[in-house]
């Protein structure tokens, strides 16, 4: 009889029971005179002893400025130095940081203000072409909780001078109130599957999470962390910056959002250990014209993660990347957002092939989702989390709380995944994206992989669209190689006798990109809209 799908992450190393200014306050300890923050395109470098004092000081600045224990302070910014700072601040002094989109809208913007009640927002002037003043002064009037507004450009030292203020006492008696089960963060959905959510999250959440990611890569002093990924996103600030400071590594920002060139200077001159991205960014950084010309042996390790990374890909990450010991981690940012993770030197075809095991003090079980029973290993189910990185639940909404985690404190995740007899977890897809054609169940995952090996794809994404014969109809995006001709027919000519018939993409549409979230992720929802409407144009 086969074993179900269920295993636990034991560990010998226990959880963390403090709070993320105690961690930090140990790490300047061991740590203060090591490069804590470089952030290249601010010309900005702090030791971890300058990184305290920053933070410190921006953490009694908000007290003067009203803000207090439970408030909600909204961050509206690219990746800049001053966001690091003010995520530690506000968790010093024990207020919720409300982690705001920077491709938000008004309409966005106006929801995450009012739905999480963000009384003081720090905010950049703008990003790319998005005037970030123009649109807050739009919808100012609307957000009755709003009691402040701070410009980062314009009023960053007018905070630091507030400090002098609030007493170092004043502020001592404040931080020693706070409890790690206390919510520290809210973050909102990334908009993948449709209307964001805000997740709220605990220190003993984020802290513990970013500390056994930093144990999982090997992190000491000494690793150097390229951070291109959003700190907005969970990814940039529990899986990069915290997961750096917990072991005394170096954070190094390459720019104010991904830019594969900059990724690649910034290795290089860095001298980084390590690397952070989703597929499609290591995808553009390997695509590059200059690739070649930067030095990259630096490069140990890293994570992918955010979605599945192509077999093919990984292969090239770890080779002409350098980075043998690259890691798969996959989550939620209701989990924290990690729950498994690929080991430094788990065989290549279970670092290619899965996302890993059970983080340490991580339950996983894969359940049929229709009656809730866990499966046997091998066979496809929903994916569920148990343990400390289950977020406290949606700020303010116990419906939707109630709907993710259930009585018993799993959290459904909405995966399509796969445990092995050793306990490594697969993810096939999205339980919204299997396509059921004719009574066939077609994983997009799957069919993706296959695309990826065919020369002259740099990148293939695939969906369901409706079909009035099937029921669905299986669809390929697909983005070329620059100066590749291939056609839809050559791309079928290529599936046609490697892949069963009912799998191969009945349409096909070139791109040059894909709808995303600014992590990178891509939207598919988004894209069944876009498609479903052209077929049904096409055929009116």
């Amino acid at each position: 009889m086969s074993l179900p799908s269920y295993a636990h992450g034991a560990s010998p190393v226990p959880l963390l029971g403090e709070t993320i200014g105690t961690n930090l306050r140990r790490t300047v300890e061991q740590f203060g005179e090591r490069d804590a923050l470089v952030v290249r395109h601010q010309n900005f470098r702090a030791t971890y002893c300058e990184l305290w004092e920053l933070v410190e000081r921006a953490a009694r600045g908000l007290i003067s400025r009203g803000v207090k224990t439970g408030d909600r302070m909204g961050i509206w910014a690219p990746n800049r130095f001053e966001w690091v700072v003010l995520q530690y601040a506000t968790a010093r002094i024990g207020a919720i940081l409300v982690n705001i989109n920077p491709a938000y809208k008004a309409i966005e913007l106006e929801y995450a203000l009012n739905k999480s009640g963000v009384a003081l927002l720090c905010l950049a002037r703008g990003f790319r072409q998005t005037d970030y003043l123009a649109i807050l002064s739009e919808v100012r009037d609307r957000c009755p909780a709003l009691r402040a507004a701070l410009v980062i450009d314009n009023d960053w030292n007018a905070l630091l001078a507030d400090a002098d203020s609030v007493s170092e006492e004043q502020f001592a008696g404040v931080e020693g109130k706070l409890q790690f089960d206390d919510p520290v963060n809210i973050q909102y959905t990334s908009g993948t599957t449709g209307f964001p959510k805000g997740a709220t999250l605990s220190h003993h959440n984020i802290l513990n999470n970013a500390f056994f990611t930093a144990e999982g890569l090997g992190y000491t002093e000494r690793d150097r962390v390229c951070v291109p990924v959003p700190f907005y996103h969970c990814f940039g600030m529990v899986l990069g910056n915290l997961a750096c400071t917990t072991h005394g590594a170096c954070i190094v920002v390459p720019a104010e959002s991904f830019d594969p060139l900059a990724v690649l200077e910034t290795v290089q001159q860095e001298r980084c250990t390590s690397l952070y991205g989703v597929p499609t960014m290591f995808i553009a950084e390997l695509n590059h014209p200059r690739f070649g010309e930067f030095d990259l042996s630096s490069l140990r390790t890293g994570i992918t993660a955010g979605a599945p990374c192509p077999i093919e890909v990984m292969k090239q990450i770890q080779t002409r990347m350098h980075m043998r010991e690259i890691t798969n981690v996959c989550g939620m940012t209701e989990t924290s957002p990690a729950s498994t993770q690929t080991g430094r030197d788990d065989p290549l075809e279970k670092r290619v092939a899965t996302v890993g095991r059970p983080f340490p003090h991580a339950e996983i079980k894969i359940i049929d989702p229709v009656t809730g029973a866990i499966v046997p290993r091998g066979v496809p189910g929903e994916q569920c989390t148990r343990g400390y990185m289950v977020m406290l639940g949606y700020w303010e909404d116990p419906d939707a709380t109630a709907r993710a985690i259930d009585s018993t404190g799993w959290m459904h995740t909405g995966d399509l995944a796969i445990m092995d007899d050793e306990g490594y977890v697969s993810i096939v897809g999205r339980l919204k994206d299997v396509i059921i054609r004719g009574g066939e169940n077609v994983y997009p995952r799957e069919v993706e992989e296959f695309l990826h090996t065919i020369p002259g794809v740099a990148e293939a994404q695939v969906i369901g669209v409706p079909c009035p014969k099937y029921g669905e109809e299986v669809m390929a995006w697909v983005r070329l190689r620059v100066g590749e001709t291939l056609t839809g027919d050559d791309l079928f000519a290529a599936c046609h006798g490697r892949i069963a018939t009912y799998k191969i993409p009945r349409h096909w549409k070139f791109v040059d990109t894909f709808p995303m979230t600014v992590t990178g992720k891509v939207q598919k929802f988004r894209m069944r809209e876009l498609a479903t409407a052209e077929l049904r144009g096409a055929s009116a």
